[in-house]
C-alpha cells in the first residue's frame, strides 16, 4: 500500500507544479493585458488632446454650434420684422385706436361716406331722365329693383338680418 501512496502523491505533486504553472501563466497573461489596455488608453487620451476630440471639447463645440444657431435664429426673426415693417404690416401702436386694423378702418370710411349715396340718387335720376328705353331694362335687372329700394334693404327683417 506504501507504493501505491506514494504514487499518487507523485501525480498529486505533479498535478501541483502544472496548476502552479498554469495560474503563473494567467497572471503574467493578465499583466500583459492591463499593460495593453492602459497604453491603449493613454493613446486614446493624448490622441484626443492633440485633435481636440475629448468629451470636454465635443461640449465645447456643442455649446458652440448652439450659439452659432440661436445667432442665425435672432437673424432670421429680425429679418423677417424688419421686412414686415417695410411692407407697412406694422403701424404705429398709438393709432390703433379701438382695436381695428386697416380693412376695417377702410370698410367703415367707404360705407359711411354719404357722397356713396348721393351719387347713387344722382346716377338714379340720370337714368329715370335719359330714355323711355334703358330705364324699363335697369329696372328689370336684379340688382337695379334692389338698389332701387335701399330703405327695404337697411333695415334689419324679422330675424335680425339686415
Amino acid at each position: 500500500m506504501v507504493p501505491q501512496l506514494e504514487d499518487q502523491q507523485e501525480k498529486l505533486t505533479e498535478s501541483e507544479k502544472k496548476l502552479r504553472a498554469k495560474i503563473e501563466a494567467f497572471r503574467t497573461k493578465k499583466e500583459v493585458i492591463k499593460a495593453q489596455y492602459s497604453a491603449a488608453e493613454a493613446q486614446v487620451r493624448i490622441s484626443e488632446a492633440a485633435t481636440g476630440v475629448g468629451e470636454q471639447m465635443a461640449d465645447v463645440g456643442l455649446a458652440m454650434q448652439r450659439a452659432v444657431d440661436k445667432t442665425e435664429n435672432m437673424k432670421a426673426r429680425a429679418d423677417a420684422v424688419s421686412e414686415l415693417e417695410a411692407a407697412g404690416t406694422f403701424e404705429d401702436i398709438s393709432q390703433l385706436g379701438s382695436g381695428e386694423d386697416d380693412i376695417d378702418r377702410q370698410l367703415k370710411q367707404l360705407s359711411s361716406q354719404p357722397e356713396v349715396d348721393d351719387e347713387l340718387a344722382k346716377m338714379k335720376g340720370e337714368l329715370g331722365q335719359g330714355g323711355a328705353g334703358e330705364a324699363p331694362q335697369i329696372a328689370s335687372g336684379g340688382d337695379a329693383g334692389d338698389a332701387a329700394q335701399p330703405s327695404e334693404s337697411a333695415q334689419p327683417s324679422e330675424s335680425g338680418q339686415a
